[in-house]
């Protein structure tokens, strides 16, 4: 069951202007990479984060009323993740931005450590040991989310595979790396206990994901809206449009288990 709560029946009554949260006037804020940002999936209000704030009924009917915003009309949606963000980019940019906001979040989205892995490529030991880093890193980040918004609900997203498990880097344009699927998967082990471990929900993005990449047609096509909707991936490593919309779900199954 997903519940931000309702505030103090004072709170609602008055209309106080410094009790945002008690209104229902929820914030939702997303951190992390390009899993969670727009740009990929063909501009403003089309990304993961976005669809999850505010459907576009035009071109996902049947998510009409499933989103933040049908719940909680005017909740703000604070895309904090950026293109090519690390753990690091997370801990030390928008960890920092995240607490200027003027209200601390009810909902947080989380999305990193692909970035991490991906600069190791082909070096397994690098990438393992990129792996520890970035668990590390986020333990950090989920300790300060407790901080800044202690009733906040966490969730944090898995990183797909665009080669669908085949690990055929090669017809990624990539050079090959038969390691890549077991470093991906140690990565998401310990993604998945690091939000157990820190009352966080995981969104099973790289599960949902799987048959939507290499075995739906070409992840390195540029294309926003390619005219398969099995392919969810564009520039090899980016969601597109019917991507953005399969993140979305994911979080939104992290919010309503079992729904």
């Amino acid at each position: 069951m997903f519940n931000l709560g309702q505030g103090r029946a004072e709170d609602q009554a008055h209309g106080c202007p410094s009790c945002a949260a008690a209104l229902g006037w929820h914030v939702y804020a997303a951190l992390g990479d390009s899993i969670s940002i727009d740009d990929y999936a063909g501009g403003p209000g089309r990304g993961g984060a976005s669809l999850l704030a505010s459907n576009r009924d035009g071109d996902f009917p049947e998510w009409s009323g499933r989103d933040l915003r049908s719940t909680w009309p005017g909740m703000p949606l604070h895309l904090l993740a950026t293109d090519g963000a690390t753990s690091w980019t997370v801990l030390r940019d928008q960890i920092p931005r995240l607490e200027s906001l003027r209200r601390a979040p009810s909902l947080v989205t989380l999305t990193a450590g692909g970035n991490d892995v991906l600069a190791c490529f082909g070096d397994t030991r690098a990438a393992l040991d990129a792996v520890r880093t970035v668990t590390a890193r986020l333990a950090t980040v989920l300790v300060a989310l407790a901080s800044i918004a202690a009733d906040a609900v966490v969730v944090v997203g898995t990183v797909y595979d665009p080669s669908d498990g085949t690990a055929d880097a090669a017809r990624l344009g990539l050079p090959a790396w038969p390691d890549a699927v077991k470093v991906i998967a140690e990565l998401n082990a310990e993604l998945c206990h690091l939000a157990g471990s820190h009352g966080a929900r995981i969104a099973h993005v790289h599960r949902r994901f799987l048959g939507h990449g290499l075995s739906a047609g070409d992840p390195a096509r540029p294309d926003a809206r390619p005219r398969s909707r099995d392919l969810w991936y564009c520039n090899v490593i980016e969601p597109n449009a019917w991507g953005a919309s399969a993140v979305r779900a994911a979080f939104w199954e992290a919010l309503h288990p079992g729904a």
